[in-house]
């Protein structure tokens, strides 16, 4: 990894330098557009939509259009008077626990290692940031832009993740939220015990992107001048008609794929326990179930006067 950035984590009178690395790598197949016939790489030019001119990179500002579609245009020292800090530090606002920052807000990941004689003071407050249970919040400028940030550890590294402005931060405003939705009791317990049958530690390790695979694949045998030949697309459910059905069929499902890949010897007392509660509470809500399903309805009575 390279660094992309130079500065420091300011934190009361204590100056920390750091040098910033990006943290994630999207490993997206990438493509080139190119001509059909030839494979020729496509190039585009930079042309004025008045003139029709060729324009060159030193010639282009930055427009900001109107409603009306009048086009504002920037020069450098418009942005140059702009109170963005040059000053390159992670400044440490407050410290606060990390259940509070809803995931929603972060928006890139990067690392953070000390740089120069900064190695004593980042220990030091890597080591009572992960003592204290809390989180810094931050604010940063990057490419030209402010942002606020969390500093976390991870891996004995502190981890800078920008955030983004609450304004940023569509609202969920969907109809249903207004409608009354009745779901019945053991439609909510056979819910829940299908949550506890599917329950596992999660191991990233455990997922590939298949689809990054395939067209990994789809490539190679195009260079080695195979034949492409496409895997079957598996068939998908429709819409479930009986919801309480379509559960119970899920907990049965998932039990048999969980048994599956048990390993062979025999689980432990916990586990033993965690499938017996699972299964009992899917047993008792179907049971609910039936007998709800059985109970005769009750009439209305006319009372005399």
């Amino acid at each position: 990894m390279r660094s992309i950035w130079k500065g420091a984590i300011s934190f009361g009178l204590v100056t920390i330098p750091v040098k910033l690395y990006s943290a994630t790598e999207q490993k997206d197949v990438t493509f080139h557009q190119v001509h059909r016939e030839d494979g020729g790489r496509i190039k585009y030019k930079r042309v004025c939509s008045v003139d029709g001119e060729e324009v060159p990179y030193s010639d282009i500002a930055k427009g900001y259009e109107l409603a009306t579609g009048e086009m504002v245009v920037l020069t450098d020292e418009d942005f140059a008077d702009l109170p963005l800090t040059t000053s390159r530090r992670i400044d440490v606002l407050q410290f606060t626990p990390a259940d509070q920052i809803d995931p929603i807000y972060f928006a890139k990941s990067y690392y953070l290692e000390p740089d120069g004689q900064g190695a004593k003071p980042y220990v030091l407050l890597r080591d009572a940031l992960e003592r204290s249970g809390q989180v810094a919040v931050v604010k940063v400028a990057l490419r030209q832009r402010e942002s606020l940030a969390a500093l976390r550890v991870r891996d004995g590294v502190f981890v800078l993740e920008t955030m983004l402005w609450p304004d940023e931060i569509r609202e969920a405003d969907f109809g249903f939220l207004e409608e009354d939705v009745d779901v019945r009791p053991q439609e909510l317990k056979m819910a829940e015990s299908l949550i506890e049958t599917m329950v596992a530690d999660f191991d990233p390790a455990e997922y590939t992107d298949a689809y990054r695979e395939a067209l990994q694949e789809v490539i190679e045998a195009k260079v080695a001048g195979k034949e492409v030949v496409a895997p079957e697309a598996p068939a998908e459910a429709g819409p479930a008609v009986d919801l309480m059905a379509a559960l119970r069929a899920s907990v049965e499902a998932a039990k048999r794929e969980r048994q599956g890949a048990a390993p062979a010897k025999s689980p432990g007392r916990a586990a033993k326990a965690k499938t017996a509660a699972s299964g009992d509470a899917a047993r008792k809500a179907a049971s609910d179930d039936a007998e709800e399903e059985k109970a005769p309805k009750k009439r209305k009575t006319r009372r005399s006067a």
